[in-house]
């Protein structure tokens, strides 16, 4: 749709250079304007939404205005390019200097001013990524504490370089997804993201999956084949569980990292590939080292930048906002009209561990989703062993309060026999009893409880228990 495509401006009195620009111009999903000065270049720009601007050296300025400062206060983000004859270079090196971002010796090439439009609207693109990354992602995944905050800095100023990073976090907290966003806020953006678990491959497959294979080289094979770093070809390789590589395997990798080239199972010729890679692990690779299993140069080729993203319940201030997403994925997916949660849902959700992490926590809004029939998700829609009903990963307590205990007492004149207990109350009892049953012991009625040792003990102090003796 047009009112889509991104706006390219050519200002110049030069109507010949005008003509041949717009006949051959091809540039995809760009909407191509013109104009020779005066008032209707003025009424452009002051429009907006210009993307890029090839100005002409005679038309720096437009009665009496400062057409480039102008142009950039009107469309943030704009890119200028100066066309100039060798007679104005010195005007069109002082527009560099005040913003511009290089300039042309007439007459140009039409491929060019594509190419350089090309290169802007690309790094447009990647502007506005970060901007949608700072907004959303930093709110979504990592949350906003200040070591997420540092997280992300990183992550913004390494994404457009072609260093090697490794992602460490327990399994489910977002390494494949945070390497998918790396890569698309890189130069290689409109190439491959290709994604393997090392783990999953069988030892004897490994080496022909990644570097490729030769016909014949084994049993089966029937043609030459490219491996996955191969596919990766000017794109991004995502190795997930790299320390499960053997380590003859890891000396073939670290020999690609370092030349650049690898070379076919049963071939004899090397090839060179331009392929970015990310790795990831949830294991401790230092003790890995220590044992023997993991090269530390390797280590250290992989880890020219590392990031470690914390578990999901050190972050839980990301969790409304997953679970936001979640349930607009699952119930656009499902064809649901569903608003939000029940705040009884919210809280099981909050106070929950996630041992599986985000992934854990995608599968149990993906769960409710199914099961919802309201337009809020509620409690029973939760799988059985987050609500205390059935068996589960938690093994939550349960037992039934008696009749008395959910009554207030029959002694006090000022009640009646249909007088409810609060849920404070039934809550202070409902912990006294988990305590009971775990005989003290804090991490224990914890875990059966499904909330957190912390969530436990705060929930003791506000409801003025004593918590020596704890365990």
């Amino acid at each position: 749709m047009e009112e889509l495509s991104a706006k390219v401006l050519i200002l110049d009195s030069d109507a010949e250079l005008k003509k041949e620009v717009f006949a051959a111009w091809s540039l995809p999903d760009t909407r191509l304007l013109e104009s020779s000065g005066g008032q209707g270049a003025i009424r452009l720009l002051s429009e907006g939404d210009i993307a890029v601007l090839f100005l002409s050296t005679e038309l720096l300025t437009i009665d009496n205005l400062d057409t480039a400062a102008l142009a950039r206060e009107r469309n943030p983000g704009i890119e200028i390019f100066i066309l100039t004859s060798l007679r104005d270079t010195a005007k069109a090196e002082e527009a560099v200097k005040r913003g511009a971002h290089s300039f042309l010796n007439k007459p140009v090439n039409v491929a060019l001013l594509e190419s350089l439009a090309k290169k802007a609207l690309s790094r447009s693109v990647s502007r506005r990524n970060v901007r949608e990354l700072q907004e959303h992602v930093l709110e979504d995944l990592l949350g906003s504490s200040p070591g997420m905050k540092k997280i992300l800095k990183t992550l913004i100023k390494v994404a457009p370089t072609n260093s090697t990073l490794l992602i460490s976090g327990e399994s489910g907290t977002g390494k494949e997804f945070v390497s998918n966003v790396i890569h698309r806020l890189s130069s290689r953006s409109d190439e491959s993201f290709v994604a393997v678990n090392c783990g999953a491959i069988p030892e004897s497959l490994v080496e022909s999956e990644l570097f490729g294979s030769k016909k014949g080289s084994y049993t089966g094979s029937v043609g030459d084949r490219k491996g996955l770093i191969e596919m990766a070809d000017k794109g991004t390789l995502f190795l997930d569980e790299i320390g499960e590589l053997s380590l003859q395997t890891q000396v073939k990798l670290l020999r690609f990292l370092q030349e650049r080239e690898i070379r076919r199972v049963g071939d004899t010729e090397n090839r060179y590939v331009d392929t970015r890679v990310i790795a990831a692990t949830n294991r401790d690779l230092h003790q890995a080292i220590a044992a023997g299993t993991f090269r530390e140069d390797l280590y250290y080729r992989l880890s020219v930048f590392h990031l470690t993203l914390p578990p999901l319940r050190d972050r839980r201030n990301s969790i409304p906002s997953l679970v936001r997403s979640f349930v607009k994925k699952y119930a656009a997916r499902e064809k649901k009209d569903i608003l939000g949660m029940a705040k009884n849902a919210e809280a099981v959700l909050m106070n929950y561990d996630y041992p599986g992490n985000i992934r854990q926590l995608e599968n149990i809004i993906e769960h409710a989703v199914t099961l919802c029939e309201a337009d809020h998700i509620l409690l029973e829609d939760l799988p059985e062993y987050l609500t205390g009903v059935g068996e589960g990963p938690a093994s939550p307590i349960q037992f039934a309060l008696p009749s008395h205990a959910i009554h207030s007492k029959a002694e006090d004149p000022m009640q009646t026999p249909d007088t409810l207990l609060t849920l404070a109350q039934l809550e202070r009892d409902y912990i006294l009893r988990a305590l009971d049953i775990c005989q003290r012991n804090h991490t224990e009625a914890a875990r059966r409880l499904g909330i957190s040792r912390s969530t436990l003990w705060r929930k003791l102090k506000e409801h003025g228990m004593e918590l020596a003796g704890a365990h």
